[in-house]
């Protein structure tokens, strides 16, 4: 099963962005995030459009079931 954690912020033009992390830990805490993500919105790491990040919108931990087939 592959897991992606979504990191989900919204830019100061009201634009949400999706930022994704591969195979995140499995005991990452609701703290551990929301510091994180506080730092990239601090740190102004990343810029959309010409619009900073301004919020955090949520996290989420996506999980998909791959079957491959030889063929």
């Amino acid at each position: 099963m592959a897991k992606t954690l979504e990191l989900i912020f919204t830019t100061t033009a009201g634009k949400d962005v999706t930022l994704t992390v591969d195979e995140p830990r499995d005991n990452v805490t609701d703290a551990e995030l929301l510091a994180g993500m506080q730092a990239i919105i601090t740190q102004d790491v990343f810029e959309v459009e010409g619009s900073s990040l301004g919020t955090i919108k949520g996290a989420r931990i996506v999980e998909r079931n791959i079957v491959e087939y030889a063929i």
